[in-house]
């Protein structure tokens, strides 16, 4: 029965956004993305997990308050009112700044971390991926107010750099590392959109892989990770690698759109905003480094409670293969374009 209900809202949550991207009307979208919000509530509510019902109420309460001022903008956008349009408050602004709630960017993203900390890796996956899908897309449908864009680009570079240090959380080390790709998203979003596309996909594989290899050795701290990769050699070089694709380092597939990101900044003449990209998502990438090289040199003698089987072991690491190598596949498919 559980299965059955687990089907039945998996599916009106890809319904949820798919009314909200394809609506023609704003009301059409804002019923989307409460289809999407109501749907996801039960998929985290699980008796497996103590802190499911905490997660589930976190996120309920931060996105109820994103979707008020989402609808407050959309009924001044839609009426005669002119009083917002007088003073310093524009209805463009309220809305954008809902759409960059819902999607947990900086400086809104005080629900993220602890929402992240009470689910699974399987609702994870989604919070992180799916959950952000329709948010952008609405976000580059609107008329784009660039200085609070821009404000929330440098916020989410600086936030997930500084806040990101301390954390031993495997989950809010994701989270953290997803803002980050959040200010590179929104950033693709404000030139051309499809580098905004080509990033997110690219960033949903690199995710997928990772929270893969997570899920199947239940880890959720650095100390698991260092005493479960000790007897996996080969497991541990892919994972690694992959980790420092999530970070965009140049020889993988990570780097990809952020290098096209980059150029087209460039191309519109945004090189400040540019270069303190550049330089805040190196305090990201300190503790990707960190992370990869203590699981790469501590070893623990400790016993392993859980072995991935054969099959899934090579799913794993034939999926951080093609991703890792993709790098090198895509920049001859635009040399030979």
């Amino acid at each position: 029965m559980w299965y059955l209900n687990k089907m039945l809202f998996s599916s009106s949550l890809a319904l949820g956004t798919v009314v909200a991207v394809s609506s023609y009307s704003w009301m059409g979208m804002w019923v989307g993305l409460e289809i999407n919000l109501l749907s996801f509530i039960p998929l985290i509510s699980t008796s497996k997990n103590m802190y499911s019902a905490e997660s589930a109420l976190k996120y309920f309460i931060s996105q109820v308050l994103a979707s008020t001022v989402l609808l407050l903008s959309i009924v001044v956008l839609s009426s005669k009112v002119t009083t917002f349009h007088e003073g310093n408050i524009q209805p463009s602004l309220m809305f954008n700044t809902s759409l960059l709630l819902k999607m947990g960017s900086a400086p809104l993203h005080f629900w993220f971390p602890e929402v992240m900390e009470g689910l699974s890796w399987l609702n994870s996956v989604i919070l992180l991926t799916w959950q952000k899908l329709a948010p952008m897309i609405l976000l580059s449908y609107s008329s784009k107010t660039l200085t609070l864009l821009v404000v929330a680009i440098i916020s989410c570079m600086f936030v997930s750099g500084i806040l990101g240090q301390n954390h031993l959380s495997l989950r809010k080390i994701m989270a953290y590392s997803s803002i980050n790709h959040i200010g590179w998203m929104i950033a693709a979003t404000l030139f051309f959109e499809t580098i905004w596309m080509i990033y997110f996909l690219i960033y949903s594989i690199i995710t997928l892989n990772i929270i893969l290899v997570f899920k199947k050795l239940n880890l959720f701290f650095l100390k698991q990770l260092m005493l479960s990769m000790n007897t996996e050699p080969l497991l541990k070089l892919f994972f690694i690698l992959n980790f420092l694709s999530l970070g965009g380092l140049p020889p993988f597939l990570g780097f990809f759109p952020k290098w096209l990101t980059i150029q087209i900044m460039v191309n519109e003449s945004f090189i400040t905003l540019a270069v303190i990209m550049i330089i805040a998502t190196l305090a990201t990438l300190y503790f990707y480094m960190r992370i990869t090289f203590s699981t790469l040199v501590l070893s623990m003698n400790s016993l392993l409670i859980m072995k991935t089987s054969t099959p899934y072991k090579f799913f794993i690491m034939a999926t951080n293969l093609v991703t890792l190598a993709s790098l090198i596949l895509s920049t001859l498919i635009f040399n030979l374009l």
